[in-house]
């Protein structure tokens, strides 16, 4: 059984830095996309960022430029790099992975995905 475990938010003034970590452990899974959600009171979630597992990322328009997200595939983790933090990105963070489980029966196509979410971790961005 997989588990997320994430770290690395908290209270930051405007124009500052974070990173975010998300650790995934367990046994016998193979992860495969990665990736940032956010949600900010009133608001849905919403994307900020995803990595492939080759190192392919995708951003939200309003990040781009300012996060990076990052993975390391042998520590099961990915990071997210947040710089020039505006009061805006204030919000919860939560990471997203998709795995496969060894434990399941292959199919035709291989070995299908499951989806996880990690608890969240608060981002505060003092004006």
């Amino acid at each position: 059984q997989v588990q997320l475990v994430e770290s690395g938010g908290g209270l930051v003034q405007a124009g500052g830095s974070l990173r975010l970590s998300c650790v995934a452990s367990g046994s016998t899974f193979r992860l495969g996309d990665m990736g940032w959600y956010r949600q900010a009171p009133g608001f849905e979630r919403e994307l900020v960022a995803t990595i492939s597992r080759e190192g392919r990322t995708n951003y939200a328009d309003s990040v781009k430029g300012r996060f990076t997200i990052s993975r390391d595939n042998t520590e099961n983790t990915v990071y997210l790099q947040m710089n020039s933090l505006k009061p805006g990105d204030a919000a919860v963070y939560y990471c997203n992975v998709d795995y496969q489980d060894y434990r399941d029966m292959p199919g035709p196509n291989g070995y299908r995905y499951h989806e996880l979410w990690g608890q969240g971790t608060l981002v505060t961005v003092s004006s």
